[in-house]
């Protein structure tokens, strides 16, 4: 467990954020511009021990810095998201076992005793992206990940789509990239693009993980293939002003460059917008670098769930 910057009681109020993810959670508690003071992780167990902990962290804190007017949850998904559904706030058909059917906004909600709002990892990247990173001023943009699964969320005006549940773009089917015969590895749609070009698919695929592939090994032009193919069904879709690319597997910094070029070639001219065009501009890594996007997501979520503006200020 860590404090950081140092904050005087009453200088409040503070805002817990929740990273839920499958190995592990990330916890903090912010003040309203935006500095942590506390935070932990938590490796994701069974539902009940991770939980359980994450409110221990809080409530530990919550002398000093609380209570928390808002709270505000990433999560890994599928989510239910539709207020009018019985399972509002639950994770759904994971393939983490054990917590298909937890209501993680609930038990946060009624565990801290504050207004909690709760939207995917992927959005809440989007997000943060869009008020604190590479997105910023921009009224629609996109984030996709690319590691263990493939996700993509999408802002426009300030706000995650996706109505009562929330974008899959990641497991949607592809033209295959030429010569490739890999069976795909989801378990649901074998080859979607999360199956042909997540990082475990390319380990899968290649025999070895995808940091050990020197810069030469062809798994790179298959790779930015995909993640190509994504972003023009995206781009002639949502018509984004950016899209972020980010996770794991974009560690490898070259694959920007060969995105645009496949990218460049799909697209081949047609109906784009001068934005559009300059894909160095609209094709671009994450401007946040030093806090995880999602948990920053989940601070601004938080800051939502307790009626506060940008600024830290109470909306009438």
């Amino acid at each position: 467990m860590a404090e950081r910057k140092q904050h005087r009681p009453g200088d409040g109020p503070y805002l817990a954020a929740i990273e839920a993810g499958g190995t592990k959670f990330n916890c903090a508690i912010f003040s309203v511009d935006g500095d942590v003071v506390a935070e932990t992780r938590i490796p994701t167990t069974e539902p009940d021990e991770t939980l359980s902990a994450v409110l221990a962290f809080f409530g530990q804190h919550a002398e000093k810095y609380g209570p928390f007017p808002g709270a505000g949850i990433a999560s890994f998904g599928p989510l239910d998201l539709d207020p009018a559904s019985a399972t509002f706030g639950s994770i759904v058909s994971t393939p983490k076992p054990g917590w298909s059917g937890t209501n993680i906004r609930n038990t946060i909600r009624e565990g801290l005793g504050t207004a909690t709002l709760l939207d995917t990892d992927v959005n809440c990247a989007a997000l943060a992206e869009g008020r604190f990173g590479a997105a910023r001023d921009c009224s629609t943009h996109c984030y996709i990940t690319i590691g263990t699964g493939i996700g993509v969320g999408i802002i426009a005006n300030g706000e995650s789509l996706g109505g009562t549940t929330h974008p899959e773009l990641g497991h949607t089917r592809l033209p295959r990239a030429p010569g490739d015969t890999y069976q795909g590895l989801c378990p649901y749609h074998e080859d979607c693009v999360e199956g042909l070009a997540c990082g475990p698919a390319m380990a899968d695929r290649w025999g070895e993980r995808p940091e050990t592939l020197s810069d030469e090994h062809s798994a790179w032009d298959m790779e930015a293939h995909y993640v190509a193919a994504l972003c023009f069904n995206i781009i002639y879709t949502v018509r984004p002003e950016k899209i972020v690319i980010g996770g794991g597997v974009f560690e490898r910094k070259m694959l920007y460059g060969r995105v645009r070029q496949k990218l460049s070639g799909l697209l081949a001219g047609y109906a784009l917008t001068p934005a559009e065009q300059d894909l160095e501009s609209l094709v671009c890594a994450p401007g946040i670098t030093e806090t995880a996007p999602g948990l920053l997501g989940a601070f601004a979520l938080a800051g939502t769930a307790a009626g506060l503006d940008r600024g830290g200020r109470h909306v009438d």
